[in-house]
């Protein structure tokens, strides 16, 4: 696949990204699409192996590499390279949903198990991925595709995240009529108010619901089954009702309530806020944002962020658009290191220090790296007021997968805007409790193992609701097979 000698000839080259002291004047998307002809030799160094590890999804030390959609990745590569890119998205939209989310903010499993990354960088998959949907796109190709024969059958998709749109859209084709069901005013979960506009701008997200909605499936958006007489009522009027709500429930940090606190939020709510705030203002630059207001704002604060996964880099470049006077991040593990460690061997998931976006951006503005390990909040001091004024934070050790706190390496950290983005502990109960599905003791939906039918017969679940939190990737393959499983369960086979 790809040119044969390609991996050996062309270097690894990426998009080119707007420079962080630019591109925090705005919410805009900072990647600029490179070249055709240099995305083209950069399709070329697909290295035609014979074990395409990139497309596995295998499990290695306990940790997933490749790509959970089995994408065929060497074969739209080699459309690129033959100058095909109609032929390439067709191979492309045969495994995956939504390439437009995952070439943005997939952390590309794909490419930490590319053959050729072993002694060298790996392929650029997620932007090649990227460039065949933007380029389908542009070129007419994508279409809206109307099934020509309806089943009859009516379903019900609660939650309009990945997993529920990849479930509704693939239902849809087989002919079922499918309505989707969304709390929020508007559709997509967190990709439309858990990932900011930099990483993915929310008309990426209207444009899918435009072509959904043109190829037959209706969104009621501002509806929350909530309560015992929603849920009968969806599954007296849907022959099968399918849960994907999500892993919103977020893990609380101990003393920080922000019911209680002012100046404690949880990154989630804020992240969302902002995002609304975008959208009331028609304008992607922090001055427009700033300007119309009516959003929590973290200008001119000194922030601290508990948390140091994806969320946690999200809330580090919004409060910097926001103008925040400095920025902290507090991560309980231990640094990881820059390169992979023996012990951590390619193809397994490189256990590697990453900086990202957010870093990198704190890095330019005030030139030291906003991370600080082994590190969490022992303490929230107030004011009179009753509003956060510091934190006293204190070193940990990591003993039999706990953090221990180290006695006297306290210190005061000086913050008024704290946000806790420390991961989730499952789903809201609200909606499963309403349909009378089991919980699991990690407070997920109950399936059987490898299945996505609930205790009541009929209704299903799938994405974070079900596997606990994610990421949107493994949410687009939840919901593509759980779609299956619902065929088969309404039509007695699946096609």
């Amino acid at each position: 696949m790809g040119k044969a000698t390609g991996f050996l000839e062309f270097s690894r080259k990426d998009d080119t990204v707007i420079p962080p002291e630019e591109r925090v004047r705005s919410f805009a998307e900072f990647r600029d699409p490179m070249k055709e002809e240099e995305r083209i030799r950069q399709a070329g160094r697909c290295m035609n192996c014979g074990v395409p590890f990139c497309q596995s999804a295998m499990k290695l030390s306990g940790m997933v590499v490749g790509c959970p959609l089995h994408n065929l990745i060497p074969e739209w590569n080699d459309q690129i390279w033959l100058r095909h890119p109609g032929h390439g998205f067709d191979r492309l939209q045969k495994t995956s949903s939504f390439p437009e989310f995952t070439g943005r903010v997939c952390p590309a499993l794909c490419e930490k198990a590319c053959t050729c990354g072993e002694h060298t960088d790996p392929v650029s998959v997620h932007e090649n991925e990227k460039y065949l949907v933007e380029w389908a796109f542009e070129h007419g190709y994508i279409r809206p595709r109307i099934p020509k024969i309806r089943s009859g059958k009516r379903i019900a998709v609660v939650g309009s995240g990945p997993s529920g749109l990849a479930a509704a859209d693939w239902l849809n084709r087989r002919g079922h009529m499918v309505c989707v069901y969304e709390r929020e005013d508007r559709i997509g979960g967190l990709l439309m108010y858990g990932i900011p506009n930099m990483k993915l701008d929310k008309e990426v997200v209207f444009r899918r619901q435009r072509l959904m909605e043109q190829e037959g499936v209706e969104f009621r958006t501002g509806t929350d089954i909530r309560g015992r007489e929603a849920a009968d009522r969806l599954l007296r009027e849907y022959d099968a009702v399918v849960l994907c709500c999500g892993a919103k429930q977020a893990r609380p940090l101990p003393g920080a309530d922000p019911e209680k606190i002012s100046g404690v939020h949880y990154a989630v709510d804020f992240l969302k806020d902002t995002t609304r705030g975008l959208l009331k203002s028609g304008d992607v630059s922090a001055e427009a944002l700033l300007r119309t207001g009516g959003f929590v704002s973290a200008k001119n604060k000194h922030v601290v962020v508990v948390g140091g996964g994806d969320t946690g880099n999200d809330c580090i470049g919004t409060v910097i658009r926001h103008g925040c006077k400095s920025v902290t991040a507090l991560e309980m593990m231990p640094e990881p290191p820059e390169e992979r460690l023996p012990s951590n061997p390619w193809p397994e998931w490189p256990k590697t220090k990453r900086t990202d976006y957010g870093h990198e951006e704190a890095i330019a503005l005030w030139g030291h790296d906003p991370r600080v390990y082994e590190t969490t909040v022992k303490e929230l001091v107030t004011g009179k007021n009753g509003k956060l004024k510091s934190i006293v934070t204190v070193k940990v050790k990591m003993e039999n997968g706990r953090p221990v706190p180290q006695e006297g390496t306290e210190q005061i950290l000086k913050c008024d805007f704290l946000l806790i983005a420390a991961g989730f502990t499952g789903c809201e109960s609200y909606t499963p409790e309403a349909f009378g599905t089991a919980l699991s003791g990690r407070n997920t939906v109950q399936t059987p193992e490898g299945r996505y039918c609930t205790s009541v017969p009929g209704v299903f679940s799938a994405g974070d609701m079900r596997r606990g939190q994610s990421l949107v990737v493994w949410a687009i393959a939840e919901g593509r097979a759980c779609a299956k499983e619902v065929d088969e369960y309404l039509m007695g086979y699946t096609v």
